[in-house]
């Protein structure tokens, strides 16, 4: 690229600006519809896992309450490792053909593979077609949901004023967290006006129905936008790529932006965001044993209380820049990670977090190994492993010992096993339940006094700050970081790359290693691991001081 060239890609973006400057009344439009759209379209992304504890019946036959759980987990994380393909294919259609029709074809995309998984006939119905039939559905949800991100930042990002850009943009990332807030809206919703029987004989189908309705009135409002004021001076001057794709590897100086947005900034920002949202529903509901209305009630509270931090992060960003946040927000994620986790549990449910102090459980046998996918594979679990795998999803932490025989003891004493307890996973959860009960341990749905919802509600609050500070500025950093031309493709592949596999299969990789080792809060170490190594890129990688429009020396 020659120096003239460079020059005109640095400062081409602020002539247009200038040149086509919106007015207020547009810039409302602009943000409205984008962050409506974003809402609509991870509301239909994220219902699946709002309602994961009745697809896993619904839609796979196991006798394993673990097993389903993790094969609802694999299935949400087909959708996310199908993103980075929807933004290799939607980031070039949106660096050639424009920011406003590409995120038109993603939101129709979303909303139909939507409503398709509220007509598709239970596993008892059609069998193994059923999950089949899921699966293609959240291939299609990936691929549009991985041209809809980069899209809905870029088109905000490009009408914005530079000195409010963070601001503005921040209500994209915003409306990641209100899809997740309107998907537990609608279940409540939905629970309210039905039985619990018939939600979830039918019920669940509600919701995915719903986004018939979500989806017209998102088409209405993106109709109404007229195309990016930069894409059309960059069409108007014969600036369109070539090929985005290849050029977002092969421009000057991006191969390292694309590494550190990957690494440095998605990395982070999705892990906690995963883990502050999806890992503390399913922490709460699962292991803790917590009412599901209850747990609906309490996301939707520090949930919804978390949009407003998003905007306050973005618009600090404006000032201080977009490094400082997400630095801030990661190393607090390293050091309050396992103390927020561990207070979820105290608050959730006192009697098992008391009782598993006072009276260790003991576990002792041959083979005392876990097999979280035995029963998938026509594997035999061991004798020991089926107890372990029953505790664990319990939430009861155990010690083990070698032993030749089988043998289980809580506070010292012996616990009878029944063999009913090997032959069937009901037998042995009810077995178990009841013969721990006798020494406290408290299985019953819980529903905490007042103070100690509160105390979670707090507890995730923080978490949600936490995610807020890594995420609230990066619609606006990413826009910052890679040249117009190729901006859609060189921003929406490393962000969906990373939030499609290092995010998307967090929920999966934190309950393998839950599985597998019996500790309820070892899945956590996923995410600390990755901030970890993103602190450092992000550190080593993002450029300080106050925000700059893109040029060629930067980053």
């Amino acid at each position: 690229m020659s120096d003239t060239a460079a020059l005109g890609t640095a400062k081409g973006e602020a002539h247009a600006l200038a040149a086509r400057e919106p007015s207020e009344k547009e810039i409302r439009l602009v943000i409205g519809a984008s962050s409506a759209g974003t809402i609509f379209e991870w509301y239909d992304f994220f219902i699946y896992g709002t309602l994961a504890y009745i697809l896993k019946d619904a839609f796979y036959d196991v006798d394993n309450d673990t097993l389903g759980l993790l094969l609802v987990w694999s299935t949400f994380a087909v959708g996310f490792a199908f993103r980075p393909i929807g933004a290799i294919l939607f980031g070039f259609l949106g660096d050639r053909l424009g920011r406003k029709y590409t995120f038109l074809v993603t939101v129709t995309l979303m909303g139909i593979a939507t409503a398709g998984v509220g007509f598709i006939p239970t596993v008892a119905t059609i069998g193994v077609a059923a999950p089949i039939i899921v699966i293609l559905l959240r291939v299609v949800q990936g691929l549009a949901l991985g041209g809809e991100y980069g899209g809905a930042a870029i088109y905000v990002a490009e009408h914005a004023p530079p000195e409010k850009r963070g601001f503005y943009t921040s209500f994209i990332q915003a409306s990641v967290a209100g899809g997740f807030v309107l998907s537990i809206i609608v279940v409540l919703a939905c629970r309210a006006l039905l039985s619990t029987e018939d939600f979830e004989a039918w019920g669940w189908r509600v919701p995915f129905l719903l986004s018939i309705a979500l989806l017209a009135i998102s088409l209405w409002m993106r109709l109404m936008l007229s195309e990016s004021p930069v894409f059309q001076a960059m069409k108007e001057e014969g600036q369109i790529a070539g090929n985005p794709f290849v050029e977002s590897f092969t421009y000057p100086g991006n191969p390292k932006r694309i590494f550190v947005a990957l690494f440095g900034v998605t990395g982070i920002l999705t892990t906690i965001w995963y883990t502050a949202f999806f890992s503390g529903l399913s922490f709460l509901r699962g292991p803790m044993h917590v009412d599901p209305q209850t747990v609906e009630l309490i996301l939707l509270v520090a949930g919804a209380i978390s949009m407003t931090f998003y905007l306050i992060v973005g618009k600090w960003s404006d000032r201080v820049g977009r490094k400082r946040p997400i630095i801030i927000g990661a190393l607090g994620t390293l050091a309050l990670l396992f103390p927020a986790f561990w207070g979820l549990g105290n608050l959730a449910n006192p009697g098992l977090d008391e009782a598993a102090r006072t009276t260790p459980i003991v576990v002792s046998g041959p083979q005392c190994v876990t097999d979280p996918f035995a029963e998938l594979f026509d594997r035999e679990q061991t004798d020991c492993g089926k107890i372990l795998e029953t505790l664990t999803a319990s939430g009861v932490a155990y010690t083990l010992e070698p032993g030749s025989t089988l043998s289980l003891t809580a506070g010292g004493k012996s616990i009878a096993i029944a063999p009913e307890w090997l032959e069937s996973g009901e037998a042995r959860r009810e077995g178990v339940h009841a013969a721990l009960g006798e020494f406290g341990f408290d299985f019953s749905k819980q529903k905490p006094a007042l103070a100690n919802v509160l105390g979670i509600v707090a507890i995730l609050l923080g978490l949600g700050m936490l995610s807020a500070l890594t995420y609230g500025s990066v619609a606006a950093l990413l826009s910052e970081m890679f040249p117009p031309k190729i901006r859609y493709s060189s921003m929406s592949i490393p962000y969906h790359i990373g939030a499609g596999y290092l995010g998307g299969f967090l929920p999966l990789i934190a309950g393998v290693i839950v599985a597998s080792t019996g500790d309820i809060y070892s899945g956590l170490w996923y995410t600390w691991g990755v901030v970890a190594f993103g602190v450092v890129v992000a550190w080593w990688g993002l450029p300080g001081g106050p925000p700059k429009d893109f040029a060629d020396d930067a980053v």
